[in-house]
């Protein structure tokens, strides 16, 4: 296998930390689920666009049910995700969310039936070693908020790797665009109904203010679907699974670069974990791959 499929989702994963900044913004002064929602109304326009640009792949019924279950796990996840974001810190719920990639290899196996590889389960464990290193742990006491934020977080990363596991399921057939423009609409029609029962109608509207950040949000989103997408098009799901620690990575820098926040030793020493787990996955995979005798 070549390296095209860890950097399709390293940049996939890119696009999903730049959405993420967005939806910090965002959520500090909007409802949670109002948030979820435009930022998928907001999706929609670019999945959309590329579905007509790729020359509109047909979208037949017989592949829609596991689309809904996609689309209901991915709207849970996402609510729970940034909800957990209102009772952690961002690096609290980032580190929480990267037993996600530890969950892909066994429910590959389960789902699609992948044979788990120690090498993989390795390299895994060793880009979770390095978020530990980075990230470290506020050993206080529990609060119950802080305890439910964990929970929320936790729920969200088994959805996650679920969904990631149905993409596996569905990418090579139904291809990147199918993916991220279901991936869009049929959470914006699960979230509605919920959104319209919980946020008063006046405060439903973005604010003018907000228009570019969910713009933002809705685009970032739309781009990192298209990539992960094409990844895991070309490589099992436990292959790639290491390769989501990156996020630690984006995270640092898109954060030095849009809010200043420093960079410590520490999460560098961490990163190099990770670059260093992604590095031998790579070389892993290059090596294992199957030659062409006619090439």
């Amino acid at each position: 296998m070549r390296l095209g499929p860890p950097l399709l989702l390293s940049i996939g994963i890119a696009f999903f930390c730049a959405m993420d900044a967005a939806m910090k913004h965002l959520i500090a002064s909007n409802p949670v689920i109002m948030t979820t929602w435009w930022r998928y109304i907001f999706a929609i326009l670019f999945t959309w666009g590329f579905w007509v640009q790729a020359g509109k792949p047909r979208i037949g019924r017989e592949i829609l049910p596991i689309h809904l279950l996609r689309g209901a796990i991915i709207s849970a996840t996402a609510i729970g995700f940034f909800w957990s974001l209102t009772r952690l810190t961002l690096a609290e719920a980032v580190t929480f969310s990267f037993i996600a990639p530890l969950l892909v290899p066994p429910l590959a196996s389960l789902l699609l039936g992948e044979k788990m590889q120690a090498g993989n389960l390795l390299a895994g464990a060793l880009g979770f070693v390095g978020v530990l290193v980075a990230v470290g742990f506020d050993l206080e006491v529990l609060s119950r908020d802080r305890l439910q934020g964990i929970v929320a977080v936790l729920a969200a990363a088994f959805g996650y790797a679920l969904s990631l596991i149905l993409m596996r399921a569905r990418a090579a057939k139904d291809g990147p665009t199918v993916l991220s423009l279901l991936g869009a609409v049929i959470p914006a029609i699960l979230i509605a109904p919920v959104m319209l029962a919980m946020v008063p109608l006046q405060s439903i509207v973005p604010r003018d203010g907000d228009i570019i950040w969910f713009v933002l949000a809705g685009l970032f989103g739309a781009l990192a679907l298209q990539f992960i997408a094409r990844a895991y098009a070309l490589a099992q799901a436990q292959v790639l699974a290491p390769f989501e620690y990156t996020a630690l990575a984006w995270a640092a820098l898109i954060g030095w670069a849009l809010f200043a926040e420093p960079v410590s030793l520490r999460t560098w020493a961490g990163a190099a974990l990770i670059i260093a787990a992604c590095l031998w996955q790579a070389r892993r995979t290059t090596l294992e791959a199957p030659t062409n005798p006619a090439a």
